[in-house]
């Protein structure tokens, strides 16, 4: 199936979106993924916010009557993804409210550094 028609399925089935609308970035990205053989034929994985069904976090519960805007694609060759990123979200896994970095330091004195577990 077209990456194009797979990302418009799931936008209308799974999260009730009337259409899908794409950046100009996202539209080049998607020509260039469809005329290469082993790209677009990986799996897709969607990217957008956990605070709605709809790329916009304001809209909550079952909104009606808007349209899911994909602003990127990429792909992720490893995992076998095609990640269509919707919205405006960031793309750093795994990094909470408080991450371990923001506790490490290096004592200038010493040189020991301190808060690496």
């Amino acid at each position: 199936m077209p990456i194009k028609e797979r990302i418009e399925l799931i936008a209308k089935e799974v999260y009730g979106a009337d259409g899908v609308d794409y950046s100009n970035e996202a539209n080049r990205a998607i020509d260039r993924i469809q005329k290469d053989p082993e790209l677009s034929k990986m799996g897709m994985c969607m990217v957008k916010t956990h605070l709605s069904l709809s790329d916009n976090p304001a809209l909550k519960g079952v909104p009606k009557g808007w349209r899911l805007t994909i602003r990127e694609v990429l792909t992720y060759g490893g995992a076998g993804f095609i990640v269509p990123v919707a919205g405006t979200i960031s793309l750093m896994p795994g990094t909470g409210s408080n991450p371990a970095f923001k506790r490490v330091d290096v004592d200038v004195e010493t040189g020991k550094v301190e808060g690496v577990f």
